[in-house]
């Protein structure tokens, strides 16, 4: 919106500083953090006189007595607004990554409120039906996949090169293509076609195979990231303070993709348009980081599946708009440990269920809340339970496993920044 009323005023006195990606980028980011703090307080103090408060969990589980019952929740909203401020002011609307950005927000966000509505106000703990959930999931999914393959806008150039002759930088790109190509983590010059895959079906098949293929994995991708995201929120300050580091590194490989010398020098593909990404990000840094003010321990507000899924989201579609969902596996190790560990408990528990027994792997999913689960508290509720995997008999405070659950995503991500380089 501003970037559009200062274009038109480029010659007057500052107003270029609109047009540079890193101005309007720390400005999103302040704006969505101000927003956030400030909303988040109204925000608070309305869902107090409401009555609009977490139902569902119990204090007798906590081994610290740490007590969560009326804490509001629905806080994801406060986040979502942070966000759609700060980019709509900032942000360049025509820019069609923008604009999916923004639509991951909005759908995901109403998938979430739907989700706490049914919680919190109809006081159904099991909330949204779950394929209700993963249809909202698809159908972006596929609005994102079937985008990036049919619009013009999306395009990329696969190698950059420039240098500089007579005092003049010259750019060499290879011709602006459509392409189902990703990065390759640690490989230097080669970047994965899924089309390639397909290649027994010839030429011309295999690139619709292939567009296929990545409109079905991107599907996969936000699915996945956003329930993995949605896992992780079981602490205060857990998932909001895991996300903002996420989105720091993806706001460095968006800033890398959409610029040519970056991406001539870290050898990556060049996604014209994509810088935009980096505004967008910056916003939802900010906004988390302004959560957190209200959501770090002990917790004033819960962000619920308004803010987990919309989170989840937003970093699964990041990823894929800069070709980067291959590092996806590495950037949310933790919602990917977190994931895995329900699966394998709930699967392993069903399978020795039939035989008539009662086998966890861990204490208690997901696996943060292993760490502050004793074996007595599982027996006391299930005597004839094995545990196969008990851990530590110390018992660690929620703030300790949030701040090492953050240290390990921090090394996660700088590792992910590093690929670029080790490549």
């Amino acid at each position: 919106m501003l970037y559009s009323l200062f274009e038109h005023f480029s010659n007057v006195l500052g107003a270029r500083l609109f047009t540079y990606i890193s101005f309007r980028a720390i400005i999103a980011g302040v704006i969505a953090l101000l927003v956030s703090v400030f909303f988040g307080r109204f925000f608070i103090n309305l869902l107090h006189r409401k009555n609009i408060s977490e139902t569902q969990r119990d204090e007798k589980l906590d081994p610290f007595n740490v007590a969560k019952k009326g804490v509001p929740t629905m806080g994801g909203i406060v986040i979502l607004v942070a966000i759609l401020v700060a980019s709509l002011l900032m942000g360049k609307l025509s820019n069609v990554y923008m604009l999916l950005m923004l639509a991951t927000t909005v759908i995901l966000g109403a998938l979430g409120f739907a989700d706490d509505y049914i919680k919190t106000f109809r006081k159904n703990k099991d909330g949204l039906n779950g394929w209700v959930k993963i249809g909202g999931q698809v159908a972006l999914g596929l609005l994102i996949g079937l985008t990036l393959r049919y619009s013009p806008l999306c395009t990329m150039n696969e190698t950059v090169n420039t240098r500089i002759e007579n005092n003049i930088e010259v750019v060499e790109k290879s011709p602006e293509v459509k392409s189902t190509r990703t990065t390759i983590p640690f490989f230097k010059n080669h970047n994965c076609n899924y089309a390639d895959m397909f290649a027994f079906l010839g030429e011309e098949n295999m690139y619709r195979a292939g567009w296929i293929f990545f409109v079905l994995l991107t599907i996969f991708v936000v699915a996945a990231v956003s329930n993995g995201a949605n896992l992780n929120d079981g602490m205060d300050g857990m998932c909001a303070g895991n996300s903002a580091i996420i989105g720091v590194a993806l706001i460095v490989l968006a800033y890398v993709s959409g610029s040519y010398v970056w991406a001539d020098y870290f050898d990556v593909m060049y996604i014209p348009g994509s810088e935009e990404l980096v505004v967008f990000l910056a916003s939802f840094v900010g906004a988390l980081l302004g959560f957190l003010w209200w959501n770090g321990f002990p917790a004033q507000i819960f962000m619920g599946d308004t803010g987990s899924l919309t989170i989840g989201g937003i970093i699964a579609v990041s990823a894929i708009i800069i070709h980067k969902e291959l590092l996806i596996p590495i950037l949310c190790g933790v919602f990917l440990m977190e994931s895995v560990s329900v699966i394998l408990q709930t699967q392993v528990y069903k399978f020795y269920k039939k035989r008539g027994q009662h086998v966890r792997i861990w204490k208690r999913t997901p696996l943060h809340d292993h760490f502050r689960t004793s074996v007595e508290q599982v027996l006391k509720f299930d005597p004839t339970c094995v545990i196969r995997f008990k851990g530590s008999k110390d018992l660690h405070h929620e703030t300790k496993i949030v701040l090492r659950f953050c240290l390990v995503t921090l090394i996660l991500a700088a590792f992910t920044i590093l690929t670029l380089k080790i490549r």
